[in-house]
């Protein structure tokens, strides 16, 4: 059995998947805010708790919102803060009495999908989590790629490529550079992008209603935001060349990037003919915590 953990700021998920990843059992319970004792002692309760329901001793996977430092063996880039500069790893191993494993949501989402998900043929996927940032894994015949620097999969903090002049120098990003492909591609990037030309703030959800009743601005909003997503992409595209690109988080749920930008991305790759295919997740939210289980 492999059990699976989504540490997230308010709450933390576990799930309980067989040897043919169906799922056994999952639990949910809210995350201590700010308590890193107690973030730990409520992963180990939940460890517990899936393990009394099924009956069975499980290996264990963790899905953090960062990565652990190759440097210093700490967590960082947590939006949970009270986590970051901690030896989270090493601390949730000796709590559990076991060898853990652990990476970033990032990775646990491509791992999950690329393991028994959309792209579960696939020998090498890209999974991006467009949301509130912009993040994603890849997965190299279903091994997760880390790297030396465990920054593998960067993508949203990278310049958006082939910028125009009225792109720069771009938004300043929270990690101090500017016009970063997360400040162009988020959801506060495109309600940032729409206000600027709209005058007028609306969410992401709300632009591609207003966009799908003839709207002109929000449409002019969308393929801007379509032409910026087929551009970061190709850049992908070109360097490791993936068979699928899968989008997750809020922003994967616009149905119509699927076909526009894969005929916009065309443009921008060196090559005569693309085969890589964008995909929508088939475990939306929940290819975090299984991904995390599928770690072992």
């Amino acid at each position: 059995m492999r059990l699976g953990i989504d540490l997230g700021g308010t709450k933390i998920e576990g799930i309980a998947l067989d040897e043919s990843g169906d799922e056994l059992t999952r639990q949910r319970i809210a995350t201590p805010a700010g308590d890193y004792q107690g973030t730990l002692q409520s992963i180990k309760q939940l460890v517990e708790q899936l393990e009394a329901e099924t009956g069975e001793t499980g290996s264990v996977g963790i899905c953090t919102p960062g990565a652990i430092s190759p440097a210093t063996g700490l967590l960082k880039n947590s939006n949970s803060v009270c986590m970051n500069g901690k030896a989270v790893h090493e601390d949730l191993e000796v709590l559990l009495q076991r060898e853990v494993r652990m990476t970033n949501d990032a990775n646990c989402f491509a791992l999950s999908e690329a393991t028994d998900g959309v792209a579960k043929e696939a020998s090498v996927v890209f999974g991006v989590i467009v949301g509130t940032g912009t993040g994603a894994g890849i997965v190299v015949n279903k091994q997760v790629l880390t790297g030396p620097n465990a920054i593998a999969g960067e993508w949203g903090h990278n310049p958006l490529p082939w910028p125009r002049e009225v792109e720069l120098p771009g938004a300043e990003c929270y990690c101090g550079k500017f016009g970063c492909i997360e400040t162009f591609l988020s959801g506060p990037g495109m309600v940032r992008d729409h206000e600027l030309y709209a005058n007028v703030t609306l969410d992401p959800e709300n632009i591609v209603s207003k966009a799908g009743f003839g709207d002109e601005e929000a449409e002019a909003t969308l393929q801007r935001y379509e032409d910026r997503m087929a551009r970061g992409l190709a850049h992908v595209i070109n360097i490791l060349d993936p068979d699928v690109i899968v989008l997750g988080g809020g922003m994967g749920n616009i149905k119509r990037l699927y076909k526009n930008v894969p005929g916009l991305w065309r443009d921008y790759i060196f090559s005569d003919h693309v085969s890589t295919r964008l995909l929508m997740p088939k475990f939306g939210d929940s290819s975090g915590v299984r991904g995390a289980a599928w770690l072992w």
